[in-house]
């Protein structure tokens, strides 16, 4: 009960802050780099909170798993890339991902040394 009452919260005052927060950093802040860090932020989120069903859908059952919170759903496509563990889903959206930036999952693993044997940041 107290994580629903965390998260309910943690909505709550979203709703109310983030787009305060945003409208005062593109007007009186460094946009460039607020954008980037933002969409790092937003990309994390989506890899936490669609991370079961990503693991369904994007990678087989000895994958590596969705759900992390301190990486990007990129980076996750990549690691299960190199191991050869994505499903055709996967596979495709790793494909469509890397027509828009030549090479982006690969560049995108985050600390992952078992996959190629050495470590990517």
């Amino acid at each position: 009960m107290k994580y629903i009452a965390a998260l309910l919260g943690a909505i709550l005052l979203a709703v109310i802050f983030l787009p305060v927060g945003f409208l005062y950093a593109m007007f009186f802040r460094g946009r460039t780099n607020f954008l980037y860090k933002t969409s790092i932020g937003i990309d994390q989120l989506g890899n936490v909170v669609c991370g079961k069903l990503f693991n369904l859908i994007l990678t087989k059952k000895t994958g590596y798993p969705f759900g992390n919170e301190d990486e990007v759903i990129s980076s996750v496509i990549g690691k299960n890339l190199a191991t050869g563990t994505l499903t055709f889903a996967g596979r495709l959206l790793a494909f469509l991902l890397d027509e828009i930036q030549k090479g982006h999952v690969e560049k995108s693993i985050e600390n992952f040394s078992e996959a190629t044997n050495k470590t990517v940041s």
